[in-house]
């Protein structure tokens, strides 16, 4: 499908923090989390319909080796990143950024 991706503001505050939060926990570790939010990004945007629905429009893809996810919404022009969310903090607090 290949739509283009953009990120609401807050989502790109979360991904830069939680960054940062891994880089401090360990050297390196911030790029992989990078890197993991990169591969499920790259994947939404060729199987945008692939992950299972949270809520009405929404989505969420499961990040491999970090409890996140990347929530997000199909659009007709464009696939909306939503949140990048720690799956330990509380559910559908994103919920007014759609």
């Amino acid at each position: 499908m290949n739509k283009r991706i953009s990120f609401h503001e807050l989502a790109e505050f979360e991904l830069n923090d939680a960054a940062i939060f891994f880089e401090i926990k360990r050297e390196g570790l911030g790029l992989r989390f990078l890197s993991a939010v990169e591969a499920a990004v790259a994947y939404i945007r060729e199987h945008p319909e692939a992950s299972p629905v949270l809520l009405q429009d929404v989505r969420h893809k499961v990040l491999t080796r970090f409890p996140y996810s990347v929530i997000y919404s199909i659009k007709p022009d464009r696939i909306r990143i939503l949140a990048v969310a720690n799956q330990k903090r509380r559910p559908f607090y994103w919920r007014g950024r759609t």
